[in-house]
């Protein structure tokens, strides 16, 4: 299945998750290239939108080797098995929280430009992307939505490999792939047009859905 933009493949992932619409979702995408997509699939189910933005925390030495993940909230997601194996002292890793925490901030004004977060607790929310290459941002961001009260975790998303998608069904309660393809190598390669989405259309995006369902962001 070949999308031709992430708009595209939004009106159709949107279609597949219409049967969800009665649980009143909150959708969430991750930025940048997932908000497009995210955008169609509110847009379908008469949805608020928001992003879920998550910062991986990377062992100081090897900063590829995630420890954990953090959200909005205070959320922190922690592998202390990671962080026992990288022997790293306790300074360095809390140094590399309080920087990320700072880039996570940095991100989220930029982005909603003054509206509040929209709260994911007691609600079903559906977290989108424009695609799962590793899975690794995917299933932070379903541990994010978890330990910020969401009641039931989606993952939706129109491409991803087979094994990942097998992955993070430990980490949601529901993965829906449009595409599954077992030659998977790349996002991108599923798509004629994969250009790179720029904060500014994120911002664009996140106004102008609130402004179609006329939902107020709730409140932390």
């Amino acid at each position: 299945m070949i999308f031709t933009d992430r708009t595209d493949a939004g009106r159709r992932l949107g279609e597949a998750l219409r049967p969800l619409a009665d649980e009143k979702p909150v959708v969430l995408g991750l930025p940048r290239g997932g908000v497009p997509v995210a955008f169609e699939v509110a847009r379908a189910l008469h949805a608020p939108l928001d992003v879920i933005i998550v910062r991986k925390l990377g062992v100081p030495y090897h900063r590829e080797l995630g420890f954990g993940a953090i959200g909005e909230g205070d959320v922190r997601v922690i592998h202390e098995a990671i962080v026992r194996m990288s022997r790293a002292d306790e300074e360095d890793l809390a140094e590399v929280e309080r920087t990320e925490r700072e880039e996570l901030a940095r991100k989220a004004r930029r982005f909603r430009q003054g509206r509040s977060r929209i709260a994911a607790e007691g609600h079903t929310v559906i977290i989108v992307d424009d695609g799962i290459a590793t899975g690794a941002t995917a299933q932070a961001a379903c541990r994010v939505a978890r330990a910020q009260g969401a009641a039931r975790v989606v993952l939706a998303v129109p491409v991803a490999p087979p094994d990942a998608v097998a992955a993070l069904r430990a980490d949601a309660d529901e993965v829906v792939a449009l595409s599954t393809p077992s030659d998977f190598a790349a996002v991108g390669e599923w798509y004629e047009d994969f250009s790179q989405t720029a904060d500014d259309e994120v911002v664009e995006l996140l106004s102008r859905s609130t402004g179609e369902t006329g939902e107020a962001h709730p409140g932390r």
